[in-house]
């Protein structure tokens, strides 16, 4: 027992058990004991919630972000303490509605029925009490056939939603119980207007209309007419096509301080053709000239950069004339560098066939992994290479060209037309050739000079 206690002393101060001269049980015990506990403070370590989180990737840890715009294209954004935002939300009610998830507006819109008519019943029975119809049948009613406040309950929902069972009704004893009838059923007329218009301009909400209009999952770079380019897909769902559209794109940087403030940019993108009708899918292009944002940026930046393409497509609709606007965003993982998407539009016999299989699919191309600024002077070198220089005060060399090319350049030369004007006297063109070799391949065109005979 003492020396368990003593070995357990040791242990605790940190000095390592000797197996051959320690108790052998008890020192396996204690080197389990102990491994345990390192592999436990050295595998598990207890963080906070003010902690920033970070992403280990192949280029260092990166701090994990949320996207500005979502792939859906709704945005991320909270806001909060927004000054009078119950009030602004009672003053624009109809856009409040319109808004609100279906389930919240028939909720709401079954509550405006069934309390109108619980607070129309209570006036009828009020109005019952007060006459005496529920103590003294024989007297004169002012509804008839209401005696008890389910039969007041019941005739204002009859009243309002116009079924005329035939049972109950008005009678002229009580000019109280016609004005109420006539307010309600005004009323009526503006919750009945007011849900039919809410229900319909829900159903053709832009929202709805912009699920069916898509960009493509991912954003390529590649080579076009020998520049670089970077890309994305539109196109539309629905076999209705748009009347016209305007793409548009910027590159969203957010930059948080030391201080906890948070500097968010916007930097425009040029794009090429942006006016387009969407009758097929189509490829939206932007040419990564010295005015990108992308002009310096390598494959290797690519990875590491920290920002958020956000693309848009303002439309109006074919069928209902609609404006709408669809939205998505791409990160620097999602942009892929030396990817092209496939061709998915086929010529048939009687129309063109669109295979929507493909809308997403892309295949590798050859790309340099240079900006495009490297790849632009690494281009003019290499033509300025190969382009010949000439000196005025250098000494005149024999050419390395072969004659088989001279001569093909000869030809290849526009030949040169000069045209003279001569006297009537001469009734066709003649074509005089040069004596030179330097003018071979002059033509000299001699035609009649009709001004100058008239004249004389």
């Amino acid at each position: 027992m003492a020396s368990g206690l003593v070995h357990s002393s040791r242990w605790l101060l940190g000095e390592p058990l000797n197996p051959g001269t320690d108790s052998p049980a008890l020192g396996s015990v204690f080197n389990y004991t102990e491994s345990l506990w390192k592999m436990h403070h050295t595998q598990y370590t207890s963080v906070s919630r003010t902690d920033e989180i970070t992403v280990k990737t192949e280029n260092g840890p990166r701090r994990k972000k949320y996207r500005y715009v979502r792939k859906e294209g709704s945005s991320n954004i909270m806001f909060r303490h927004v000054p009078e935002e119950r009030l602004l939300f009672v003053t624009d009610i109809f856009t409040t509605l319109v808004e609100i998830r279906w389930r919240v507006m028939f909720l709401i819109f079954a509550l405006s029925y069934i309390l109108s008519w619980l607070f129309f019943g209570i006036l009828f029975w009020v109005i019952a009490l007060a006459n005496g119809d529920i103590k003294d049948p024989n007297t004169d009613p002012c509804v008839f056939e209401v005696r008890s406040f389910t039969a007041a309950f019941l005739f204002s929902l009859e009243t309002q939603t116009t079924i005329g069972y035939g049972f109950r009704g008005m009678s002229e004893n009580c000019i109280h119980a016609i004005i109420i009838v006539t307010i309600q059923d005004v009323m009526s007329c503006f919750i009945d207007t007011f849900v039919i218009g809410i229900a319909v301009a829900k159903m053709a909400s832009a929202r709805k209309r912009a699920q069916t209009v898509g960009f493509s999952n991912r954003a390529v770079i590649n080579l076009r007419n020998g520049y670089l380019y970077l890309s994305w897909r539109v196109g539309d769902f629905r076999r209705y096509h748009l009347v016209e559209g305007t793409a548009t794109a910027q590159i969203v940087r957010s930059m948080m301080h030391t201080t906890g403030r948070v500097d968010v940019t916007y930097e425009d993108l040029v794009i090429q053709q942006k006016d387009i009708i969407l009758a097929t899918p189509t490829t939206i292009y932007h040419k990564i000239e010295p005015d990108s944002p992308l002009y310096t940026m390598t494959y290797a930046d690519l990875q590491r950069a920290d920002f958020e393409l956000v693309v848009s497509f303002t439309y109006t609709d074919d069928s209902t004339g609609i404006l709408h606007q669809t939205r998505t965003s791409y990160t620097p993982n999602e942009i892929l560098w030396g990817q092209l998407f496939q061709e998915m539009i086929r010529v048939g016999r009687k129309s063109y066939r669109v295979d929507y299989n493909l809308f997403h699919r892309t295949e590798k191309v050859h790309v340099p992994l240079v900006s495009a600024k490297e790849f632009e002077e690494k281009k003019q070198l290499r033509l300025t290479q190969h382009s010949p220089r000439h000196s005025p005060r250098s000494s005149p060399r024999l050419s390395s060209r072969s004659p088989s090319q001279d001569h093909r350049d000869k030809y290849l030369k526009p030949p040169m037309v000069k045209v003279e004007l001569v006297s009537d006297s001469q009734p066709e063109p003649s074509i005089a050739p040069s004596q030179s070799d330097k003018s071979q391949d002059q033509e000299t065109l001699t035609q009649p000079n009709n001004q100058t005979s008239e004249e004389n």
